[in-house]
C-alpha cells in the first residue's frame, strides 16, 4: 500500500509548496503521520493541536459567532480552521478537522463518527464531511488518513508549482 504521506513531500517538494495542519479531533496524529517521512521538514512547516475552543478563537481565529451558531463539530468551523491555520502557519496547503472520535460526545444530528476535514489554499477552502464507524483510535485513524487523501487528491489536480 502506498504512503500517502510520502507522495505529498513528494510532490510539494517539487512543486514548492509548503503544509500545515490544525487538529482537533485527531490530536496531532495528522501531522505525526507526515513527519514520520524522512525529508517532511522540506515541506511541513508545523501543526496547530486546536482542541479547546478557546484554541480555535485565540490561536487559529475562528470567529465565536461561528461556533455559536454551528458547534465546534461543523462544516464552516472546519473551515475557519484551515483557513486560521493556512495564515498562522504561513504555508500554501493547510488541512484541518474536527469531530467526534467517541465513544462519547454525540449530539443530536451529530453522531460519534462525524467529522469534518478541510483543506485552504490560495483559491480558497474545500470542506468533506465523513461518518466514520469504529472505536475511538479507528476514527481518528480513518480521519487522519482522510485528511491525508484529500491533500494528495488536491496537489494531483492542482496547477500551483
Amino acid at each position: 500500500m502506498n504512503n500517502p504521506a510520502v507522495e505529498i513531500i513528494d510532490i510539494m517538494r517539487a512543486k514548492k509548496l509548503t503544509l500545515g495542519t490544525v487538529e482537533s479531533a485527531t490530536g496531532g496524529l495528522i501531522a505525526h503521520l507526515i513527519t514520520n517521512v524522512p525529508g517532511s521538514s522540506d515541506v511541513f512547516q508545523g501543526s496547530i493541536v486546536s482542541y479547546s475552543n478557546a484554541i480555535k478563537m485565540n490561536v487559529v481565529g475562528v470567529n465565536k459567532s461561528t461556533l455559536d451558531k454551528y458547534g465546534a463539530v461543523s462544516s464552516q468551523v472546519a473551515a475557519e480552521m484551515a483557513e486560521g491555520g493556512r495564515k498562522v502557519l504561513g504555508v500554501d496547503v493547510c488541512v484541518a478537522d474536527t469531530g467526534i472520535a467517541g465513544p462519547g460526545g454525540a449530539t443530536p444530528g451529530k453522531p460519534v463518527g462525524l467529522f469534518y476535514l478541510d483543506l485552504s489554499n490560495e483559491d480558497g477552502t474545500f470542506t468533506q464531511k465523513h461518518l466514520f464507524t469504529g472505536s475511538r483510535e479507528e476514527n481518528k485513524q480513518q480521519a487522519a488518513q482522510t485528511a491525508l487523501t484529500l491533500v494528495l487528491d488536491y496537489l494531483k489536480k492542482s496547477p500551483l508549482g
